[in-house]
């Protein structure tokens, strides 16, 4: 079958120009695993043996964001096929960005990131084994795809015996391509739980003896890993196999210490916490908001330092509390935004007020209606009760009263302000804050409606001082 899109249109140009100028140039890398798996890829990449000078040189407009690695932004479309000065800006529908590679070798990588240095090669092969995995170490050449893909493949390194093996295998030595790159080791957890494959024997021994490196690989990079393993759609998977490979104990060890941490039978016939929370994980789809899968990971974290057995039963007490304080410092670990932080910490904080939503007074309920993005905190809920009971009585109860309330019910435009306090005769002060919730209660409730019926609640509960 032959690929369709504009990315591959992109790509392909590019690749008839450089072989037209006489050099070699395939498309390479996971473009290519996706086309042989039958999944359209999110970009095209170009691996080449021209040099950065020479890319840079044949196409009118590029950007050599990575050229000390061998790598620069090729822009094709609108006015970058007229001249490099008709410009419109990177980033506009009309442009579409491939990033083209030469083939390179690489020397020691003395920061378990980069490599100290890179020499430029003109050999194919060369170039992709110095690559991670197998079956991202695969080539094609765009100009002889046609109704069979594999016949217009370059296989170096057995990429596609791997592929139709379901085995993700570390090209080479495997100790060696994650001594250049700690990274690598999430990275292949994360592609073997994508496609649903298994670690070949030694490149997961490999990760096991290795697993303790990736405490020097930076914090973003091993958030940015593990929220591709959240929201991927096989979260449940990945962190299956961070456990069997050991590196969920070195880069969330809170989570880790979730397994063997019993629960209550009659609330969680499931299993331990652990357990629990891969249930909740295996509910994940594919496009998942980051924050929910998060959330889903992080709302018991609170549970393993609480563990008490009590003479009536297993107890939790205050593992809401700890579990927030807990997430928190994950979150700043891990430097997620504020933005993300506050709603990963909401829905931990908030996860189990379901059970109290039915003997809440209309205010309350309508306030905890008004938490950001509470979709999230229903499908958190949900999730969990799916992964533990089975029970949605109380998901049920408060879903359809959210349902039925309409938004203006909800958040109400307020009575009255500071400033008709003022007017009324009462002096500005900390109070003010007291008389403004007292009110917006009762407007919650639906006691008062109007300005005047405010005014006159907060003169009857709040005297003024001296009339």
């Amino acid at each position: 079958m032959e690929p369709a899109s504009r990315q591959f249109d992109a790509a392909l140009r590019i690749v008839r120009e450089l072989q037209a100028a006489g050099y070699e140039a395939y498309l390479a890398g996971g473009c290519v695993r996706d086309l042989l798996l039958g999944r359209e890829p999110t970009d095209y990449d170009v691996a080449t043996a021209a040099s950065p000078d020479v890319v840079l040189g044949l196409f009118p407009r590029t950007f050599a964001v990575g050229a000390h690695f061998g790598v620069v932004l090729v822009a094709t479309g609108g006015a970058a096929d007229a001249s490099a000065e008709a410009g419109a800006k990177l980033g506009e529908p009309e442009y579409l960005v491939t990033e083209v590679a030469t083939f390179r070798s690489d020397g020691a990588y003395s920061d378990g990131r980069h490599p100290d240095a890179v020499r430029y090669t003109t050999n194919a092969e060369e170039d992709v084994k110095r690559r991670d995995f197998t079956i991202n170490g695969l080539l094609i050449d765009p100009l002889r795809v046609g109704n069979d893909l594999g016949s217009a493949v370059i296989d170096y390194v057995g990429g596609l015996g791997d592929l139709e093996a379901g085995i993700v295998r570390a090209i080479g030595h495997a100790e060696e391509r994650f001594l250049e790159d700690h990274l690598r080791m999430l990275r292949g957890v994360r592609f073997a739980a994508r496609f649903g494959f298994e670690l070949a024997e030694g490149t997961k021994a490999a990760i096991q003896r290795l697993a303790k490196n990736t405490e020097a690989v930076s914090r973003e990079r091993v958030r940015d890993e593990l929220t591709k393993m959240l929201t991927e759609g096989q979260a449940r998977k990945a962190f299956e196999l961070l456990d069997a490979t050991g590196l969920l104990a070195e880069v969330l060890p809170e989570v880790a210490k979730m397994k063997g941490v019993e629960q209550p039978a009659q609330y969680h016939p499931e299993g331990d916490v652990w357990v629990h929370t891969l249930g909740l994980l295996g509910q994940l789809e594919a496009g998942v908001p980051l924050t929910l899968a998060w959330g889903a990971l992080l709302h018991d974290v609170g549970k393993p330092p609480t563990f008490r057995r009590a003479p009536d039963r297993i107890r939790f007490n205050g593992h809401v509390e700890v579990g927030v304080a807990m997430a928190a410092e994950i979150c700043r670990r891990f430097r997620f935004s504020n933005e993300d932080t506050h709603q990963i910490l909401a829905l931990v904080e908030n996860h189990m007020r379901f059970a109290d939503a039915a003997r809440m007074k209309t205010s309350t309920l309508k306030r905890f209606f008004r938490l950001e993005d509470f979709e999230q905190h229903l499908a958190l809920h949900r999730m969990d009760c799916m992964a533990g009971s089975g029970n949605l009585e109380h998901w049920e109860f408060v879903r359809e009263r959210w349902m039925a309330m309409p938004e203006e019910t909800v958040r109400p435009p307020a009575l009255i302000t500071g400033r008709e306090l003022i007017a009324a005769g009462y002096k500005p002060g900390a109070e003010f804050k007291q008389m403004l919730r007292a009110v917006e209660d009762a407007q919650l409730e639906g006691t008062i409606e109007t300005a005047e019926e405010a005014l006159l609640m907060v003169k009857d509960r709040f005297p003024v001082t001296g009339s």
